[in-house]
């Protein structure tokens, strides 16, 4: 019966100590991280029927690995790309945003689009900005 005790003691201690020695790779629910993004991107003038292409550095400035959820567009115009792999704390990812300025009007425009992630608050809205010259 000792033997036994003993077996099992030592079988939680290992597990003990080699969980204890895991690295933070995988978000796990409830931790939230933060991040460095630009919240405007200008494209200067563009003409009208060009393709937008917005790449948006995203930075995991946090303790844990940042999971983007979604990112959206206000409208039917902006359709965007993410990596939803974990980025770690220290690394960057790029969001890209294409806007078609054919489904866009004249002038100036301001489209935004949404990141959705484990962020506090967990929304980051960034503006895509442009002149649309006929």
């Amino acid at each position: 019966m000792r033997m036994m005790k003993n077996a099992f003691l030592i079988s939680v201690l290992s597990f003990v100590l080699f969980a204890c020695g895991e690295e933070k790779t995988e978000a796990q629910v409830g931790q939230y991280t933060t991040i460095e993004v630009e919240e405007v991107y200008n494209a200067g003038s563009v003409a009208k029927g060009e393709i937008i292409e917005a790449k948006i550095e995203v930075k995991n400035t946090g303790d844990y690995p940042l999971m983007i959820a979604n990112v959206s567009a206000s409208c039917a115009c902006t359709v965007s790309e993410f990596d939803e792999d974990a980025i770690q704390p220290g690394e960057t990812t790029t969001v890209v945003a294409t806007v078609d300025t054919d489904k866009t009007g004249k002038g100036r425009i301001n489209k935004p689009i949404s990141i959705s992630a484990n962020t506090r608050p967990s929304r980051t809205v960034i503006s895509i900005q442009a002149t649309v010259l006929d």
